[in-house]
């Protein structure tokens, strides 16, 4: 298994093709969103290799000490051959120096994916993560929070996609709420 930057026309069309089919679509970024980031160098675009075929895709966002895994697959038809653990575990490494951290859809509520997000976080439990304590809604999806030695604060995190995509997106990550105790909600603005 090897983990390489995006190199050439080919690397796009496999990392597109398979970005559009194993992300619902109110989770996605448009792709030309993630070309310019990846351009401007507050996105890295990481293409997945077994045996020399492309296998899946990784997408951080980056901002100062923190590394958002923002999108993780690995081709359907290599599955279940532990490249997914293998790839996270280079990531894990290669991003040692920084927080390395990950959002989820959140399991808490029931889904008709609910067995699919159980094991995307048993997955990530496994392999090194850990929950933050950080539960938000993005864009409308309740999610949250896990991390590779390193805690995150929810402020922290809605600072990274306002510096990374500016207000409009800042203004989408809304801390979630469980009780109207004393605690507040954060975000909403």
């Amino acid at each position: 298994m090897k983990l390489r930057k995006v190199q050439s026309c080919k690397d796009w069309r496999d990392i597109k093709q398979l970005y559009n089919a194993a992300f619902p679509a109110n989770e996605k970024k448009p792709f030309w969103m993630i070309r310019l980031k990846n351009k401007q160098n507050t996105a890295d675009v990481w293409v997945l290799e077994d045996e020399n075929a492309f296998a899946g895709l990784a997408i951080t966002m980056n901002g100062g000490d923190m590394v958002l895994l923002d999108y993780f697959a690995v081709d359907a038809g290599k599955r279940g051959r532990g490249i997914g653990a293998q790839a996270l575990r280079i990531l894990q490494e290669k991003y040692s120096g920084r927080r390395f951290f990950l959002e989820i859809e959140s399991v808490e509520k029931a889904s008709e994916h609910q067995a699919e997000r159980l094991r995307r976080k048993k997955f990530y439990l496994a392999n090194g993560m850990r929950e933050l304590g950080v539960n938000v809604t993005l864009f409308g999806v309740d999610m949250e929070l896990l991390g590779y030695n390193c805690d995150v604060s929810f402020e922290e995190y809605r600072g990274l996609y306002y510096n990374a995509y500016g207000n409009w997106a800042a203004k989408n990550v809304v801390e979630l709420c469980r009780d109207f105790g004393d605690r507040k909600c954060r975000g909403v603005l």
